[in-house]
């Protein structure tokens, strides 16, 4: 009898997932399709590098052609009727997610979706009016864009991509890859900014350069200061011993050597799955002018994940960290960054935000029309963020030289003498309410020069 029921079991299993889950086997391709095969024909033909691309990925072997990711139904904002079959130029998550379930439901509630949510931003009004004018006209946007909105912000951020009466895309939103690209089907997010077409590489997705497309630069030089660290260092001297390729890729089983950024922030650990919500092991969000904890970051942008908390998702990173290093390695080195943050925090961020707060009634209303605006903007948008992603990355020079030496010079010798001259102009003010709050002004910044973080710095 129990010889009949270990045979029965594993039988009764496989009827009820093919009952309850009809979708499981649904992409596993026995042969291309006839429309795949039409769309090769001329395309081999056409595009060879796109031709060339595919036919080294996993797709090929898998045959996963042209038209099962570009297939559409004619009810599609995107959709047109090419060569007998109704397709759209873009591949969204949505699509995506036919096959690649989980990783797109991990992607859309990250903030990488909702990168295309600038609009908003200190970082637009400068793209929009400061840099640039209404100049790209185009038809879906007749009253003009910024050509450096749409060349620079929008092919990190992501935008909208608008589709005209033709089925075509409109060119001041396509072609766009950036990481929260608002797309047609109303999904948010492109697949392709890390898994470039038409290879669709987890190798290339894994290689730190990939991530270096966007966080790189003035503001967010992630690449930087991963090429200054131990961890950089070390993946230079042992690339060839990572394994890129390999599609299980476990930190500690598969590769010992160094980490990439994917190592740290989405693959696997012999105790974690890989994710694709990069937030999951991150403990500070270091982009406003205080650092703050994810979830309150996560929170404002209406993320679910405002559930999970900073002390779960630091226990998350410590787990892939502990595969290189030992227990107190890992603890003192979160001691160190979350005292650099406190630092930065208590010293120069929250006494720079109160006297900014006092300072807006004595300067011109509109955004960067005053000097102390571009001083302010730089000291925590710039040089503050270099100071905590360095010390977030052991990249010490970013830290130190690139980070807080440039805060403290910059708050000490243009922000602080910029905010007296304030105070001097509203003090001469005619308006009684001027001058109360130039003398307002006043106090709180000999208040904060006379604590024990700035009372080295006399002026008189």
């Amino acid at each position: 009898m129990k010889k009949d029921f270990k045979i029965i079991l594993p039988f009764s299993v496989f009827v009820l997932l093919m009952l309850f889950v009809p979708n499981l086997l649904a992409y596993t391709v026995a042969e291309l399709s006839s429309e795949s095969k039409k769309c090769i024909d001329c395309h081999m033909r056409e595009d060879p590098a796109i031709y060339g691309q595919w036919g080294t990925s996993k797709h090929f072997r898998a045959n996963v052609g042209c038209y099962e990711c570009h297939k559409a139904e004619k009810g599609d904002k995107d959709a047109y009727e090419h060569e007998g079959s109704v397709i759209s130029i873009i591949v969204s998550p949505r699509d995506c997610a036919r096959c690649h379930e989980k990783e797109v439901a991990e992607f859309s509630k990250s903030h990488h979706a909702k990168g295309g949510k600038i609009l908003d931003s200190l970082d637009n009004i400068l793209a929009e009016v400061v840099e640039g004018n209404r100049g790209f006209k185009s038809p879906a946007f007749p009253k003009g864009n910024s050509a450096s909105a749409v060349t620079g912000c929008w092919q990190c951020h992501g935008s909208p991509v608008k589709v005209l009466p033709n089925g075509k895309l409109d060119p001041a939103t396509w072609p766009n890859t950036g990481i929260g690209r608002i797309n047609p089907d109303g999904s948010e997010g492109a697949c392709t900014a890390c898994h470039t077409r038409h290879g669709f590489s987890a190798a290339q997705g894994r290689y730190p350069d990939t991530c270096g497309k966007c966080h790189m630069g003035p503001d967010h030089p992630q690449l930087e200061i991963f090429n200054e660290s131990k961890h950089g260092i070390a993946f230079h001297a042992n690339e060839d011993a990572l394994n890129l390729d390999n599609p299980k890729w476990i930190l500690g089983e598969d590769y010992t050597a160094a980490p990439t950024c994917a190592s740290c922030h989405m693959s696997a650990t012999p105790n974690q799955p890989v994710t694709h919500d990069i937030g999951m092991r991150i403990s500070w969000n270091n982009r406003p002018e205080t650092s703050i904890r994810p979830e309150a970051s996560d929170k404002k942008l209406g993320l679910k994940t405002s559930e999970i908390g900073w002390k779960v998702r630091r226990e998350n990173m410590k787990d892939v960290c502990l595969n290189c290093h030992n227990v107190d390695w890992v603890d003192n080195f979160y001691v160190q960054y979350d005292e650099f943050i406190k630092l930065y925090n208590d010293k120069f961020a929250k006494p720079g935000i109160e006297l900014m707060g006092l300072a807006k009634s004595l300067m011109k209303k509109t955004k960067f029309s005053n000097k102390i605006d571009f001083t302010w903007f730089e000291l925590w948008h710039h040089e503050g963020r270099r100071a905590r992603h360095g010390a977030s990355m052991m990249g010490p020079d970013y830290a130190h030289w690139h980070g807080m030496y440039e805060v403290s010079r910059n708050f000490y010798h243009q922000f602080i003498p910029e905010i007296e001259e304030l105070i001097e102009k509203g003090k001469q003010s005619k308006k009684a309410e001027t001058v109360a709050a130039a003398k307002k002004l006043e106090q709180k910044l000999d208040e904060i020069l006379k604590s024990d973080n700035h009372k080295w710095f006399q002026r008189k």
